[in-house]
Order: C-alpha cells, then structure tokens, then sequence
C-alpha cells in the first residue's frame, strides 16, 4: 500500500568579532542547562541567526555535551552568547571563520560488536588535530554538508582532521565559492564511528548561502522560516501505542536496535522526531506549535538533520492535501544551469532523506482552519526502520502572530552558470556500486551487521579510514556515470560530499529533474525481482574545488558508523591516468 508513495517521493526528490566563549561560559553554566530542550508542544522558534558583515562570517561554536532527563545523551553548538546551533548566514564570495572548541565530556567504552566499535577505525593520535585521525567517543570535527569546499584541513576535511577535548579551539577558514548556488546548507560532525551519537543527540546546524530570490525573482520578500528536523532516541520508549492507532502487530528489531518496519504505517518509530528542537514525542506524537497569519505566503526551508530517519511531507488543511511550490533541493534552486523547466514546481508530497534539504513556498490557512504538518511513513524494507506516519507542526493562524525576517525585495537575477548543464555533458566512463550488508550471525537476524559500499569489481570492505587507499580515483574535469545498486533489503541514502549530481534513472525509470542533489534514496531489494533496484546518477568533478580526497557513503549514520563509506581521490586535471585502485 505504501509503495506508490514512497516511490513519488523518491522520483521527484528521489558574527564578525564575537566574545570568547570561556569568558561567558561560567555564568551560563550557573543559568541554564547547556543543552536545554523545549517541552513537547512548544512554540517553533526560528534559531538564532549569525550573518557576514563586509564579507566575512566570524563565529566560535563549542560543542557541549550533558545527560538530560532518562540519561539520554544531548550535543549543542553553542555559540558566544548562548545560542544554540545558530543558522550560519552567508552570500557567495564571503570567509566563513570558524572556530570550534570541543568542549566533550561524556568519555564511553564501545563494545567490540557496536555499530561503532573503534577495532579497525581507531589511529593513533598526535598532537596536529589535522593529521590525528583520533576517533573516539570526545573527538569531533564539522563536515559543511553540501558546499563545493576543499577536501582540506581547516576547510572540509573529516577523513584525518579530529579535535580533542585537550586542543585549543581549531580555526575553520574558506571562501565561499563565489558561483555557490544560494540555498540551504548545514553543519555537523563527521567522525568515523561516532557520528550517529553526535548528530543523533542534536549536532547540527543550519547555513544558508544567501541569494535564491536571485534564482527565482517569485521569492523575493517572501518571509522565510528555517526548520531544522532532528532525530533522537525515543523519549517513551516502554509507552503502549496511542489508542487512536490501528492496532499493529508485534513489535520487532531491526538489524540497527531500533524498532523495525511492521508494513502498516504505525506502531513504534525507530526514532522520535524534533521541529527546531522542540519534540515530538512517541506515542501521542503532540505537534510542535507555529504561529502565522491567514493565507500568508512563505519560503519554509526545510533540512533532514535526522542521523537515520526519512520524512514524506506533506501540508494539511482541514485534513486536506495542499500544495507545496519546491524551489530548492539540497541547496540548489530549480533550474540553475537546467535549461527550460519550471520555476516552482508544484507537488502536494515532498519526500526528504536523511541529511537532503528542500525548500518550498505555501501558502498558510484562511483564519480558523485546522492546519498540520505532517510526515507519512516510508517504506524503508523489511530490514529497516520504522518511520510511521506522525505529525510535526500544527499551524494556528493569527492577525497578530509574529511574522519571521522577509527576503530581499529588490533583487537582480544571478549570472549565467559558466559551465554547461551536467545533463548535457558526455560522460567519460560508467561505474558501478552497490550496497549490501552481512550479519555477524547468519542465524541471528537482529545479530550485529557489517554495512558495506563497494565499487563493482572489489571485494566488500567495511570502510577503514586506516588504509588511505582511495576506491576510486578521478582526475578533476570529468563526468561520469554511477550506477549504485542496492542489495540489501534495506533503504539506504547514497551522499557524496564536495559536489552534487544528476539523478538520470530510478530504478529504471527515466527522470528529467531541473535540479542537482547531493543525496539519493536506492530503493531496497525485495529477495525476488530479477535484478536488483538501483539508481544512475552523473557525477560533476569539473570545479577544481573536488580535488583531494573525501568520502561517498550511506547518509543513514548508523550505516556510515558501521562501514558503509567508501574514499575517492580527485587528481588535478592534466595528471597521468590514474592507476585501477
């Protein structure tokens, strides 16, 4: 029943100066909580918002962390005066400093059969936080999710750059490329093994690079809200169902500890959802509460920061569908460099996979309807997780509700791409890759699982971070064509960082999108079609910002953490043909 819905969303998204932080540290720690949570059903609240000034965006953030209620373990930015994980707001050309202090504390041993057992991840450790690779549950780093940036120390490298608790703040320093595409954008830590604890308990953050309306001149001084969708381990987890649900069958666990896909769209989540950190909790699911006024039109952008969950939005009035006018998918507008395609593009369910953004204009209710956003389950397959239907945010209307910062007004329209359209481009040469996963217990279903992602042709390797042997290896200013299957039974979120592609095909049925990704659900396989379901999508090395090293993997954390990450090298144009890994 719910294939044709999952399969819809899918295809068609398928500071300058601040003060030091230890100056104000203390007093803060006196005050409030460090990683204080709203209660469920409170009020959205748009994050605290820090923005270039004379081109340069200068910011400290240091990363916290505590027990909350029930132990469970909660991460934060938090900025010089507090804040907690600030939208970072840039325009194409500007520095973007950063110094993050990591300020961990909650030191845990990890089993040796944890998806995040350190046994082939751990390195040793030296002094330079560039070259440690250290990899343990206090180390951290910040991955800038979707720019075109560097795969270098102090710019966007997570394969050996690691900062101890020990170290002195350690400076982040690029320029935003002047040809980023305006858009939304996020932070968030990047260590092999850890992520999923990191990002899980709430490291993450927004960025924008400024300038869509200059995309799309419909946008301009629409007001904009920012919403940031996190996961996190469920608040109730020994609650009985909520009696308005349809009875469910037994509850089972997945291959991950989670609660496992029953099929029917209900029952326990594998994970509960938060809006801008207010919960949502399991088994009531009380919605977050937002305020606007009637029939206003607004840009809501909208990013998955959730470390395994998948959401299927969609806008409700009076329990009726409503359309949603997508602009934006990670972080790219609609026909930038895309030729003849629609400006807005009108759909009334938007899905968003673990770490994809998407931003869309709607319109609020006329004055005394019931309003809600929601999120529908996803078919993840019999080995994943649950994602049942939930809502997210009821929608109050009111003549005096507080209205967020509008857009430019007055704009002018963005340069013309220098580059041809990525659908245009010939590609050099076709690979393959594929998901796939083997339990450590043939036997046992719920033993623990190794996750690999493996070029076709090389024998399935969890990822070790050890080795500094790429898996694949390109030289900058090629394309070329993936195609990336999926073996497991599972939904798996293929991401590759410093670039963004073309979707061409989804599970062999052509797409013609005005839009590139950074991220890409691959359909599970059922254990009975001929041919395993995959994805074709085209690779853009031509911007000599992908030189380097960096990392493909599943964008579901969990899978990451377990191996499901592979490394490409980027050679300069002009060096000899690279040898077969």
């Amino acid at each position: 029943m719910r294939r044709p819905t999952t399969r819809l969303s899918l295809h068609l998204l398928c500071l300058l100066a601040t003060l030091p932080f230890a100056a104000t540290l203390g007093a803060r720690e006196a005050a409030h909580p460090l990683c204080a949570r709203p209660a469920p059903g409170s009020s959205v609240v748009e994050p605290a918002q820090v923005r270039s000034r004379d081109g340069v965006l200068s910011v400290d953030l240091t990363l916290r962390d505590e027990r909350g209620p029930g132990g469970a373990l909660r991460y934060c930015y938090l900025s010089g005066d507090g804040a907690q994980s600030p939208t970072l707001r840039v325009k194409p050309g500007d520095w973007l400093i950063l110094r993050l202090h990591n300020a961990l504390t909650q030191r845990e041993p990890v089993s040796a059969d944890s998806a995040a057992a350190p046994g082939h991840r751990m390195m040793p450790g030296r002094a330079d936080p560039c070259t440690s690779g250290m990899m343990t549950s206090v180390s951290t780093n910040l991955h800038f999710h979707g720019l075109t940036v560097p795969p270098l120390c102090h710019q966007d490298d997570v394969l050996t750059t690691s900062i101890q608790p020990r170290d002195p703040a350690f400076e982040y320093r690029f320029r935003i490329p002047a040809d980023e595409p305006p858009g939304l954008y996020w932070y968030h830590p990047h260590i092999h093994g850890f992520s999923t604890r990191q990002v899980l308990g709430g490291a993450s953050g927004a960025l924008i690079v400024e300038g869509i309306e200059r995309a799309n001149p419909e946008l301009a001084g629409l007001r904009e809200r920012v919403l940031v969708i996190r996961d996190q381990d469920l608040l109730n987890p020994d609650a009985p169902p909520s009696k308005s649900e349809p009875v469910v069958p037994r509850m089972l666990i997945d291959r991950d500890g989670d609660a496992a896909n029953n099929g029917t769209g209900y029952g326990k989540p594998a994970k509960d959802l938060s809006v801008n950190f207010v919960p949502v909790p399991y088994p009531d699911y009380p919605p977050a509460a937002l305020q606007m006024r009637p029939g206003e039109r607004q840009l809501w952008r909208v990013l998955n920061a959730s470390a395994v969950t998948y959401l299927n939005l969609e806008l409700l009035f009076a329990q009726r569908p409503q359309a949603l006018g997508i602009v934006a998918l990670d972080g790219l507008p609609l026909q930038t460099g895309g030729g003849p395609g629609p400006a807005i593009l009108w759909r009334d369910r938007v899905g968003v996979p673990p770490g994809s953004r998407v931003e869309f204009v709607m319109r609020g209710p006329p004055a005394g309807v019931a309003a809600m956003l929601v999120t529908h389950t996803v078919d993840t397959g019999r080995g994943g997780e649950n994602d049942p239907n939930r809502a997210l945010i009821a929608v109050d209307t009111n003549e005096a509700a507080p209205e967020p910062a509008p857009l430019p007004a007055v704009t002018r329209p963005l340069p013309p791409a220098h580059e041809a359209w990525l659908g245009d481009v010939k590609p050099v040469r076709v690979r393959k890759l594929y998901f796939s996963e083997k339990l450590s217990n043939p036997a046992d279903p719920n033993s623990a699982t190794t996750f690999y992602l493996t070029v076709d042709g090389q024998t399935p390797a969890a990822f070790d971070p050890r080795s500094g042997e790429p898996n694949i290896i390109v030289r900058q200013g090629e394309v070329e064509d993936w195609i990336i299957e999926n073996r497991s039974t599972e939904l798996h979120a293929f991401h590759i960082h410093q670039l963004h592609f073309l979707l061409l095909d989804w599970s062999g049925i052509a797409v013609n999108e005005p839009f590139l990704r950074d991220t890409v659900n691959v359909p599970y396989y059922n254990g009975h079609t001929l041919s395993y379901p995959s994805v074709r999508v085209r690779m853009d090395f031509r911007d000599p910002n992908t030189v380097g090293t960096f990392v493909y993997h599943c964008h579901l954390l969990e899978h990451e953490d377990g191996g499901m990450m592979g490394m490409i090298r980027v050679l300069p144009a002009g060096a000899p043909e690279p040898p077969p890994p």
